[in-house]
């Protein structure tokens, strides 16, 4: 059977391969090649067969598809199957070091991102506020104004409380945020020395645990007042708290450790919490605060009046994107409630100038700034 097969396939290869059949020449390798696969299954177990590896020597298979870049230009089926499946085998190789060489070096490149992520974000946070500040006082002396007329509040909603530990290290003291269950949280894991304004939409019945959490040691300025409600729950809130923990102090006593309690004994003006009048000085709905001159002076006078617990610090606003003016609204305001409280105008603060205009806030007569993003980046009020 097997001789007979083997008279059958020499004559039809022979006979496909003359010159008035040339043009199947390439089917015929193909087809040749299906079948020489298949009948390896029988070689291997039939090792006098004419399609048994032993019978076509390594070495001639070698230089017949090694010699001939064309596949139409071997010399028979055996070479072409020899060919198909030493390319197939040479590409399947190529492609295998690639994709090891490509994960190798993208597994490289992520373990050298996540060694060195820490030290660049240690650097990164201290530069942006040594930035800051530099332009800080680049600006001031432009304006021939004191070094320390300007207070730095790095805005630090949103952000854990290990970036807030770089800016800490570097140096930064003054924090504001806008949540007051965030605030109390960041508040009991940061140093004690770290001082806390509150700068966003504060409800009424958050005033007593935020006092509460804080104190007036840690908690210096709720910067957004704009209504007698607020202001009355601030000042009945202070006062429980002083109730509740302030010592008996002598002159004497100033200089006095923290005691038990943690807190340590307090000024006359300590005794107090401070407050910023918030202003809307763009007059958009979307922002807090009293609408003009006249309202921001009758607030302060009112409170004044009613809140012994409060001390009126200064005046607050954030203003519209782009527009200066909003700053010199609020200057005019300052003047306003300096007049009706009978004090001097500079001994109100005027906290205004974000990240995107802190500059032209500081020329406009700013000495708190508030910057957020430009220290800590981007927010992602997802994690808040």
């Amino acid at each position: 059977m097997l001789r007979s097969s083997k008279v059958v396939y020499y004559a039809i290869t022979t006979y496909l391969v003359s010159p008035p059949f040339r043009f199947v020449h390439s089917l015929t390798y193909q087809t040749t090649s299906a079948f020489l696969c298949l009948a390896n299954h029988h070689s291997s177990h039939h090792p006098d067969s004419f399609l048994s590896p032993h019978r076509c020597s390594s070495s001639s298979a070698g230089a017949s598809f090694s010699s001939h870049k064309n596949p139409r230009s071997l010399k028979s089926p055996y070479d072409y199957c020899s060919y198909r499946t030493t390319t197939t085998t040479a590409a399947t190789t190529r492609t295998t070091n690639r994709t090891t060489s490509t994960n190798n070096t993208q597994r490289n490149m992520s373990n050298n991102s996540l060694d060195s992520s820490p030290t660049k974000a240690n650097d990164e946070i201290a530069t942006n506020i040594a930035h800051v500040k530099s332009k800080i006082q680049t600006t001031l002396q432009e304006c021939n104004r004191s070094p320390d007329s300007v207070r730095l509040v790095a805005v630090s909603k949103t952000k854990p409380v290990e970036m807030l530990m770089e800016a800490y290290q570097a140096g930064q003291r003054h924090f504001g945020e806008n949540y007051a269950q965030e605030l109390m949280q960041k508040a009991e894991e940061m140093p004690n020395d770290v001082q806390w304004h509150f700068i966003g939409p504060l409800q009424s019945n958050k005033a007593g645990p935020l006092v509460k959490s804080l104190g007036l040691k840690k908690l210096v300025c709720v910067e957004s007042v704009s209504s007698m409600k607020l202001a009355q729950k601030l000042d009945h809130a202070v006062q429980a708290w002083l109730d509740q923990h302030q010592e008996q102090q002598q002159p004497q006593q100033k200089d006095e450790k923290e005691g038990e309690s943690g807190i340590a004994v307090l000024s006359d003006k300590e005794k107090k919490l401070g407050i910023y009048l918030q202003v809307n000085t763009s007059g958009e709905d979307t922002k807090s605060g009293v609408s003009n001159e006249k309202e921001c002076a009758d607030l302060a006078k009112e409170i004044v009046a009613s809140c012994p617990n409060l001390r009126i610090d200064g005046l607050m606003t954030i203003g519209a994107p782009g527009d200066f003016s909003c700053f010199d609204v609020l200057v005019e305001c300052r003047k306003s409630v300096a007049d009706v409280l009978s004090v001097d105008v500079d001994s109100l603060e005027l906290s205004m100038g974000m990240s995107g205009d802190y500059v032209e806030a500081i020329q406009r007569g700013a000495t708190s700034v508030r910057v957020g993003s430009t220290i800590f980046g981007a927010r992602d009020y997802a994690k808040k």
